[in-house]
């Protein structure tokens, strides 16, 4: 687990991993960066109530690189990636290595399921949720059973860890995608389960959750222009989006039919945002259309400009 400015929820994640009725022995590493917060006083405490919860620095404060140091500091075959700010659904650790063995799999994982705690948070989570905030991958959405190009967070060999190098420090972000790329290489399968899920915490805020997004399609750039044939039309749809929309705008100062395409996907946002979050109420409603149409077009922008190595 690294973690980094997670005092507010670090406590109820390890409780959700240490109260897992997995039947075999288990062990919690928090790889702790310098933090803003009393992050590593709350890790110190864990560690001391419980000896199954260790703690080793993570200088670097990168996620990458305190995921390899928490893998290198652990003992068992089967290594969990878990986040400061989740929390494993009951039943997590014992179906996800059922499945595991019973699939031959590398990795196993599932869901990402974003729960927000105010009006935007919820607005971000049903926004993940959807296929039109965020595209059509199982691990946001669900779906069958199957092999899958990712999955959410993971449960893994270590034999598959050790074949492919662990995380690539390189990668800031996407290290997910990128190393279960590699595993998928090399012949291993990367198994998804519905019945597996992790709560996420949203952003709590427009400007936060667009610098995310932002953050994200730079850094999603960078692992196609590495893997071309790692591209999707779910990578594509929002920076063609973005370039699309720019033109249209710009084009219909001298020719304005060129506008219907904003105006069509402004009304699109507006009434499937809308429905979107209508089932968590209007407050939910009346901010999922911005929150849809702010996660399409600061990703977008990412894809289109290159990531700074300190993103």
């Amino acid at each position: 687990m690294p973690v980094r400015d997670e005092e507010r929820y670090l406590a109820d994640a390890v409780r959700s991993v240490l109260g897992q009725d997995y039947p075999g022995e288990l062990e919690v590493v928090l790889a702790v960066a310098p933090s803003t917060d009393r992050t590593e006083q709350v890790a110190a405490a864990l560690a001391a109530a419980d000896p199954r919860v260790q703690v080793v620095p993570n200088p670097a404060g990168h996620t990458p690189a305190g995921l390899n140091a928490a893998i290198e500091a652990s003992r068992h075959e089967v290594v969990v990636r878990m986040d400061g700010h989740g929390a494993m659904s009951p039943g997590y650790l014992s179906r996800a290595v059922a499945v595991l063995e019973e699939t031959g799999a590398a990795n196993v994982g599932g869901v990402m399921l974003a729960e927000g705690q105010t009006p935007f948070e919820q607005a971000v989570a049903a926004a993940l949720r959807s296929p039109l905030g965020i595209g059509g991958a199982r691990f946001h959405v669900g779906g069958r059973p199957g092999p899958a190009k990712s999955v959410y967070l993971g449960v893994f060999r270590r034999d598959w860890l050790r074949r492919v190098g662990g995380y690539d420090p390189a990668y800031r972000r996407a290290q997910d995608w990128e190393m279960n790329y590699r595993i998928r290489q090399q012949g291993g399968t990367v198994w998804f389960d519905p019945g597996l899920s992790v709560s996420y915490r949203p952003r709590p805020s427009l400007r936060e959750l667009a610098r995310q997004q932002f953050r994200t399609g730079q850094w999603r750039r960078r692992l196609v222009r590495q893997y071309p044939a790692s591209v999707n039309y779910r990578y594509l749809a929002p920076p063609l989006l973005v370039v699309g929309l720019a033109g249209s705008l710009v084009g219909g100062l001298r020719w304005r039919p060129l506008w219907l395409l904003p105006a069509a996907y402004a009304a699109t946002v507006t009434v499937g945002g809308a429905a979107t979050g209508a089932r968590h109420g209007p407050q939910v409603a009346a901010r999922t259309p911005l929150v849809m149409a702010t996660m399409h077009l600061a990703w977008g922008t990412g894809f289109l400009l290159p990531a700074r190595e300190d993103g």
